[in-house]
Formats: C-alpha cells, sequence, structure tokens
C-alpha cells in the first residue's frame, strides 16, 4: 500500500516502504531537505525536530516530534512541516529574523531544531503553554549558553497559522480502515480501531506494537536491528481516549504523555512535574502511556508513580479484556504479564483522597531529558495521626518497578513521624538490593530511596526540603 502524507501542502507518495526507514533519512536524503540534522539519532538532541500535523474536526493539530525516532509509516494520513516550510518568498518568519539578529545561532547545526521547536509553541502546537525553556528542554546546543535563544522565543510567543487548506487535502488522503504494505518481506500495519488490532494480534502475535517509537527507534538507528511485523497503533482512536471523573482518570494506552500532562498534574501536582521530566516535548509529544508500560523498562519513569497511586491496566485481546493491578503486571526484567495475541488497551488511576499525601520524584544526574537513577513514589493515607495505609513504589532499584513491601509494613499503622519515616527507610535495604551503575551506586540509590520518605515528612510539615525554598538571608 501507498504511504501518503502532505509536505507544505504538497502529496508525497510513497510505494514499497521499509517500515522501519526513518523520516529523517527520507528528509534528507529524498527529499533533499537538509535543514533537519542527524546530531544523536536516539531522540535526545533535538536536531531533528520537525512539526506533525494531525486532522481534527475543520483544524490541524500540530505537535514537534524527533525525526530520527520516527518510522515513515507513521506519517501515513498526516502533515510534515520542515524548517525549509517556513521561509516564503526568501522572507524569514519573525521568529527566525528575531534569532539571526540577537546571535541566537553560532555554529547553526542545530538551530533549525530549535526553531521548529519554538515555531510549534508560537501557532499553538502541542505544548504551547509550556515555559520556552520546557520547549525546548530537548534541544540541545553547545555554543550560545541558551540564553538568546530563550530571549527570542519569549519575545517572538505567538505567530499565525492558516491551516483552511490543509483540512480537506488531509481529508482526502485521511483512511478509516486498517492501511498496510511489505517490504522485501517486511510488513506494517496501521489499524484505525482496537476490534482491527485485537485482529491483527491474533493473526501475527509475534508482530511489534509500535506507539511512538521512541524506543523502538533506537532498536533500529541504534541496534540496527530489522523488525519483521510491525503494527502501528497511533490511530486507534479507542486507545487515544482521555476520561477524567472525580472519581478516576482512564488514559488510553496509546495517549501521549504531552496530551495526558494536564490531567495527571491535576491528580496530584507532583505526577505534573514527574511528567514535565519525562525527555523533551518532543519526545513526551510521541511517548505514549502505554508503550512506557508494555516496554516494562526498569526505570521507566512512568509506573512507579502509577503504582503508588494505585493504578489498574486493562488487557485485551480477541478473547476479551483482562484487568489487573498495575504492579502485578510486571514479572521480572523483560517479562510481563502478557498473553500472546493481547495488548494494552487503558490504565486507570483513581483520584486521591483528600487525606493522602504523595510525593513523586525523579532524581536523575542531569534535570532535563535524562534517565532516572531512582523514581520514587509514595501515596500514604493518614487517619487520627497514623498511616492508615502505604503505596511506596520504586524504580530503578529492581529489575521491574516494584512496591516496597518491608518499607510499606514499616509504616502501616504508626504514627506518622520523623522516627516511622527513619524506621520505613531502613526497611528499603529489605526489599532491594540495587545495581551499581554510570547512573549511580547501590548505597546511593538505596539513600536517596529514604531521602524520598524523610523528604515527604519534612514536606507535609511545611519544612524547606530544597535549597530553592528556603528563606533569603542579608548574609
Amino acid at each position: 500500500m501507498t504511504v501518503r502524507f502532505l509536505v507544505d501542502g504538497e502529496v508525497i507518495a510513497l510505494d514499497e516502504v521499509d517500515p522501519t526507514a526513518t523520516l529523517l533519512d527520507h528528509l534528507r536524503y529524498r527529499l533533499r531537505r537538509t535543514g533537519t540534522k542527524e546530531g544523536c539519532a536516539e531522540g535526545d538532541c533535538g536536531a531533528c525536530t520537525v512539526l506533525v500535523g494531525e486532522l481534527q474536526p475543520n483544524a490541524v493539530a500540530w505537535r514537534a516530534v524527533n525525526a530520527c525516532v520516527t518510522f515513515l509509516p507513521m506519517l501515513h494520513g498526516k502533515a510534515l512541516m520542515t524548517v525549509e516550510s517556513l521561509v516564503t518568498d526568501g522572507q524569514l518568519t519573525p521568529l527566525q529574523a528575531c534569532m539571526a539578529a540577537n546571535g541566537s545561532s553560532q555554529c547553526g547545526f542545530c538551530t533549525p531544531g530549535f526553531v521548529m521547536s519554538l515555531h510549534g509553541r508560537a501557532i499553538g502546537a502541542s505544548g504551547c503553554e509550556l515555559p520556552v525553556a520546557d520547549v525546548i528542554a530537548g534541544n540541545l546546543c553547545r555554543c550560545t549558553g541558551y540564553g538568546p535563544i530563550l530571549a527570542a522565543g519569549d519575545t517572538v510567543a505567538a505567530l499565525s497559522q492558516d491551516d483552511a487548506a490543509l483540512v480537506p487535502a488531509l481529508q482526502a488522503i485521511a483512511l478509516h480502515d486498517t492501511a498496510g504494505g511489505e517490504w522485501h518481506g517486511r510488513r506494517w500495519f496501521a489499524p484505525r480501531s482496537a476490534d482491527m488490532l485485537a485482529q491483527l494480534l491474533a493473526e501475527h502475535p509475534q508482530a511489534r506494537i509500535v506507539a511512538g517509537a521512541t524506543d523502538v527507534g533506537l532498536w533500529v538507528t541504534k541496534g540496527l536491528r530489522e523488525l519483521d511485523t510491525l503494527i502501528f497503533i497511533r490511530d486507534v482512536e479507542e486507545l487515544r481516549a482521555i476520561d477524567e471523573t472525580p472519581d478516576s482518570l482512564t488514559l488510553g494506552a496509546a495517549v501521549t504523555y504531552a496530551q495526558a500532562h494536564a490531567a495527571l498534574g491535576r491528580l496530584h501536582p507532583d505526577m505534573g512535574e514527574l511528567v514535565r521530566r519525562i525527555g523533551g516535548l518532543q519526545v513526551r509529544n510521541a511517548a505514549t502511556i502505554g508503550g512506557n508500560i508494555a516496554n516494562g523498562s526498569p526505570i521507566g519513569d512512568g509506573p512507579p508513580a502509577l503504582i503508588a497511586l494505585g493504578a489498574t491496566l486493562t488487557l485485551r485481546s480477541t478473547q476479551g479484556r483482562r484487568t489487573m493491578p498495575l504492579e502485578d503486571y510486571f514479572l521480572d526484567y523483560g517479562r510481563q504479564d502478557l498473553r500472546a495475541g493481547e495488548f494494552v488497551e487503558s490504565l486507570s488511576v483513581p483520584r486521591p483522597a483528600p487525606e493522602t499525601v504523595i510525593h513523586i520524584a525523579k532524581l536523575s544526574r542531569r534535570f532535563d531529558s535524562d534517565i532516572s537513577a531512582v523514581c520514587g513514589a509514595i501515596a500514604l493515607t493518614l487517619r487520627d495521626g497514623l498511616i492508615a495505609e502505604a503505596r511506596v513504589a520504586f524504580g530503578g532499584m529492581a529489575a521491574t518497578p516494584r512496591r516496597a513491601a518491608a518499607c510499606e509494613a514499616a509504616l502501616m499503622g504508626q504514627p506518622f513521624t520523623h522516627t516511622t519515616m527513619t524506621v520505613a527507610g531502613q526497611a528499603l535495604r529489605q526489599d532491594f538490593a540495587p545495581l551499581t551503575d554510570v547512573r549511580g551506586s547501590a548505597d546511593y540509590r538505596l539513600e536517596a530511596a529514604a531521602n524520598l520518605l524523610y523528604r515527604l515528612f519534612a514536606r507535609e510539615q511545611g519544612q524547606a526540603t530544597s535549597v530553592l525554598e528556603l528563606e533569603p538571608t542579608d548574609g
């Protein structure tokens, strides 16, 4: 089948597409749009940032993504904007002109990526409500020190974007049935409904499901793996649903972290802050709730927090649905409770009760766009000064995201005091024997995990928990 997408309103039609060919390579070597650069080829540096537009009722929703880990079939039925798209009749946009005038570019290699991230913010793309520093957290520069780039983003805060002609053009190439193709014996499918997805997995149980490709993309660009059968689920409508009620939040598996950010932040501010630090905006615009879970990584940031909040997971196949506590899904390193033909359908998180105190924290060597050394989440239900319920979960401490059973036992029924937190922190050594690696030693991980318990207690007592919260002095 032909993959069709729009570039500056023109239909690009590709036959016999390699299912893991990257958008970056196609832009540079086929379309000769060399403004999009290859820096890291793993979604870290942002030099390959482009904007992808998806059809909405009478509108186009834009989002910045990393072209280096975006596979060509993922563009099917969508619009694309590169840095070359911005110049009209040889005239720079106000943003580009501002960046040229204020010294935002030195060597220039990273500049197109910054331009596209900031252009997305200016035209109202996903994440446009974020501060400039957050929007460009996924773009790295080795020359300017970021000051002029930040200033340009603040100076040109809004630009007009007329997508009136794009809507009918996208409608013309949109498909309402399963798309698919084959290339040298390797196949890909892009279903439009959960029923279609379930049927495809029944027929191809060994197929690799791809949502945002923020991890699978590295298997190809860094691991040089060949994947035989892929099923792209970004366009499965039921998996993109967000349902907020007074009691819970339910997220479809294909909801991206950028789309879920606000809703998760309404569960608890710490959850919103955690999501803000999951990769750069380009990663959050692609990475999905379900993908982060299905991946089963012991250092995935989402699962520890969701486990502590009491999330349940729903799996689906042609045989029906299974629902389980999220922590039960993770069996061992690289092993999850996922049967042949099943896929992650949705996640449901109960809304915390008023008497529940919560602390969620990501500890990493670099603040932005870094992998956690420890990711911890603590939820304590307090009644009459006692801890009536405790849910404590960590990532980076074991082969899977896992609850801390001994720590929870040390907390249950005890008064909410510093002494209780100390005993519970010591009990973590019964729960975990973490590895020592480049992100931290075993001792560091254990001590840092215990300190999160102390931090929760200190915060609930109104004490400062970081130097940023200390009152200024005259000294």
